[in-house]
């Protein structure tokens, strides 16, 4: 079997962290993984060459990462002809599966999550196979005055902690590493469950 393909895009290095989880989960399945990131891929990169790929992609202000637009636009083509997963990381997943939160602000973050995936795909014109939310990670240890100050307010309105002392990690890692692999386990077995444009 060809390898499998992980791109990520970051900016305080969460979503870098998933696709390092990732990879190393599916090398120790025996798998041949390849890992890049989406704002450095090498000239002549040929998607042709590998089995599946996955896309774990986070969201700042509403909108995921300029570079993984990019990297999705540039090849539309051949992503659509192999298994391809999105991963969406960010806060408002984490306020969608938040137990503790009222069921009106849940309902509502869950409806900002699949309104920012859908943006998305209509940006790039692409159809995964699967999309799959993931929550992010405050990094409130590496932003700036005012950076901090914008997340805090964002994290107010999506109920997570305002507490900038430190950092919180919302990430389901047990969540992620089950959708990784169904989608493994589906693309070796053929099926395809690939989700309306």
């Amino acid at each position: 079997m060809n390898p499998i393909l992980v791109v990520y895009t970051t900016r305080e290095g969460q979503t870098r962290r998933i696709a390092e989880h990732i990879a190393a989960k599916l090398k120790r399945q025996g798998l041949s993984v390849n890992l890049l990131e989406g704002g450095h891929v090498p000239a002549g990169l040929f998607l042709g060459g590998y089995s599946a790929v996955i896309l774990a992609a986070s969201v700042h202000r509403g909108k995921h990462e300029s570079e993984m637009v990019r990297f999705v636009r540039d090849r539309r083509t051949e992503l659509q002809q192999l298994p391809t997963a999105l991963l969406s990381v960010s806060l408002s997943q984490a306020g969608a599966q938040d137990t503790s939160a009222p069921p009106d602000r849940r309902s509502q973050a869950a409806a900002d999550v699949k309104r920012m995936i859908t943006a998305f795909l209509v940006e790039t014109g692409w159809n995964p196979t699967c999309a799959v939310p993931v929550a992010g990670e405050l990094m409130y240890s590496k932003y700036n005055f005012f950076l901090r100050a914008i997340m805090k307010r964002i994290a107010r309105q999506a109920g997570a902690s305002t507490d900038t002392t430190k950092d919180h990690e919302f990430t389901d890692w047990a969540t992620l590493d089950r959708a990784v692999t169904d989608f493994i386990a589906a693309e070796l077995g053929g099926e395809d469950t690939r989700i309306p444009a």
